[in-house]
C-alpha cells in the first residue's frame, strides 16, 4: 500500500537525530550571523534552465510541469538559483550570503543514499583576493572545532592544474580529451599509452607520477618542486601553498592534504575546490571552493565566486546524542496551568502532562519511564 511506505531515498526525522539535527543547524546558523554574513533563501521550485550548468553524475532532479507547461523541478542544488538571484535584481556585489535548505536529486536505487539532503552554507560574490576562500575555510573550521569534530581531513585541489598542464603540453583537443578522461577515470594502462609519445618532453617524468600526485601536503609540494618547472609552481600552484600555510597556522589540529588528480565537483569551477571528511567516513562534512564561471548561464558579465556548503545531515552523524536525561512530566489541575508550565521551563527535559486525572498522570509516567512530578493538591472532579 503506497500510502503507508516513503518514496524510496526520503525518510521520516525523529527522535535523538532530528533534535540533533536541528540543534546542529542551529550551531551554523549562529556563526554564519556572528561573522557578519546576510541570510538569503530562494524558493523549492526553480526552473529546469536555472540548473543547466549542474552535472552530477548519474543523478537528476524530481521534475513537473506547471499551468503554463514549463518544466520546473525541486532544486538539486543551492548555489545556482543564488546566481539567477543575482543576475535578475538591482542586487550590487559584493554580498556576503549565508543559507540553509534542503536539495532534491534522485539517485540510483539501492545507492545507500537519500535523495533528500539538508546543506548550510555561505557564498561570497564580488571577490577575487586568496582571502574570500580563507573566509570560507574559516568559517567551516571554526564550526568543525566547535562542534568538537577531530581527526578532520581537509583536501585541497585547483580546477584550473589540470588545463595549464594540457596547455604546457600543447596538445591538441582530441588528445586533450583522451587524455583528461582516463586520467579523471584513473584508467591507468590507457593513460599510460597517451603519454608514452611524449617520453622526450621535460614534463615526462611529471607524467609519469602525475596519477599518485595526492596526499599529505609538504610530501606533494615537495614532489612538484622536484618534478615541474618552477614557473609552474609559482603561477598555478601558490595559490595553494599559501592557503595551506594559513591553515596550518590558523587551524593545526586539521589535517591538509593536496590532490591534484581530482575531477573538480563542477565546470564552472575555476580555482582552488576542497572538500572535508573525518577518517573512516564516507561522505564529505562540507565542500566548496572558487567559481568565478557561476553567473556564465545567466549573464554576461562573470562574478568572481566562492561557496562553501556543510552536508547538514552527514555532519548529524558525526554527532553524538546528547546526555540522556530523564524524562518528567508534569502534572496540575488546569487552574494550575502556569505554575505547571513555569516547572517544565526550569526542568530540564520535562514536558505537561496532557491527561485529566492523577491516575493517568501516573500511568503515563510508569509506560515512558519518566518522573512525575505532581502539582495537584488533591485529586478533583474536573
Amino acid at each position: 500500500m503506497s500510502n503507508r511506505h516513503l518514496p524510496i531515498g526520503t525518510r521520516d526525522e525523529f527522535g535523538p537525530r532530528a533534535i540533533r539535527k536541528e540543534n546542529l543547524i542551529q550551531t551554523i546558523s549562529q556563526q554564519f550571523i556572528q561573522a557578519g554574513f546576510e541570510r538569503v533563501k530562494t524558493p523549492l521550485l526553480e526552473y529546469r534552465d536555472v540548473f543547466k550548468p549542474l552535472a552530477v553524475s548519474g543523478e537528476q532532479p524530481y521534475q513537473m510541469l506547471d499551468d503554463a507547461g514549463e518544466s520546473v523541478v525541486m532544486r538539486p542544488d543551492l548555489t545556482l538559483p543564488l546566481a539567477r538571484l543575482l543576475s535578475t535584481t538591482s542586487i550590487v556585489p559584493p554580498v556576503q550570503w549565508w543559507y540553509v535548505g534542503d536539495i532534491f536529486r534522485v539517485k540510483k536505487s539501492l545507492s545507500g543514499t537519500y535523495n533528500q539532503i539538508t546543506q548550510a552554507g555561505i557564498e561570497l560574490i564580488g571577490y577575487r583576493s586568496l582571502k574570500a576562500e580563507w573566509a570560507c575555510l574559516s568559517e567551516a573550521g571554526k564550526i568543525c572545532r566547535t562542534l568538537g569534530l577531530t581527526h578532520l581531513t581537509l583536501e585541497l585541489s585547483d580546477a584550473q592544474f589540470v588545463p595549464q598542464i594540457l596547455r604546457t603540453l600543447q596538445l591538441n583537443d582530441a588528445a586533450a580529451d583522451a587524455f583528461q578522461t582516463a586520467f579523471f577515470a584513473k584508467e591507468l594502462s590507457t593513460y599510460q599509452n597517451l603519454i608514452a609519445p611524449l617520453a622526450t618532453n621535460p614534463l615526462y617524468p611529471f607524467l609519469q607520477q602525475w596519477p599518485w600526485l595526492f596526499g599529505d601536503s609538504e610530501t606533494i609540494f615537495a614532489e612538484l618542486k622536484r618534478l615541474l618547472p618552477s614557473n609552474v609552481i609559482t603561477d598555478r600552484l601558490a595559490p595553494l601553498q599559501q592557503t595551506v600555510a594559513f591553515l596550518k597556522d590558523q587551524f593545526p589540529e586539521l589535517r591538509v592534504t593536496i590532490d591534484l588528480t581530482s575531477r573538480p565537483p563542477q565546470s564552472y569551477y575555476t580555482g582552488i575546490f576542497f572538500h572535508a571528511y573525518v577518517d573512516g567516513g564516507h561522505q564529505y562534512l562540507f565542500s566548496g571552493g572558487r567559481y568565478d564561471k557561476l553567473l556564465a548561464s545567466f549573464q554576461q558579465e562573470l562574478l568572481p565566486a566562492v561557496g562553501l556548503a556543510f552536508d547538514i545531515d552527514a555532519v548529524t552523524d558525526q554527532l553524538p546524542n546528547a546526555p540522556d536525561q530523564p524524562l518528567t512530566f508534569v502534572y496540575g489541575l488546569p487552574s494550575q496551568w502556569q505554575a505547571a508550565a513555569a516547572m517544565v521551563a526550569t526542568t530540564p527535559n520535562a514536558r505537561l502532562c496532557l491527561v485529566d486525572t492523577l491516575a493517568e498522570a501516573q500511568a503515563a509516567a510508569t509506560k515512558q519511564h519518566a518522573n512525575l512530578i505532581d502539582l495537584s493538591p488533591k485529586e478533583a472532579i474536573l
